[in-house]
């Protein structure tokens, strides 16, 4: 018989990572997917604005994709730097703590 090993504690199945910008807390989503699919559009140096846009709403839902429009009405320097941090955080590239 082959060999079988649990690994169900290991995994984390009920938590989204979440970014906070003044205040607002932004989930983002996590799952295998939508990673793998985000890595493959911002994958090049300057991924065209389409793909950066299917990319942010695939990371947040429409909830809080309204926050970041309508209550904190980010500027595009700064709707990039969120994008890229939701990547970074979901793909273990940050270090920084809660």
């Amino acid at each position: 018989m082959a060999k079988t090993i649990d690994i169900t504690e290991k995994l984390n199945f009920e938590e989204s990572p979440v970014l906070v910008v003044k205040g607002e807390k932004i989930h983002v989503n996590d799952d295998a997917v939508t990673m793998l699919a985000v890595m493959q559009l911002m994958g090049g140096d300057s991924p065209p604005v389409k793909d950066v846009m299917v990319a942010y709403e695939k990371l947040f839902s429409e909830k809080d994709r309204k926050v970041m429009e309508s209550k904190l009405k980010l500027k595009f320097s700064a709707l990039m730097t969120v994008i890229q941090e939701a990547v970074a955080l979901i793909s273990g590239d940050l270090n920084q703590g809660e």
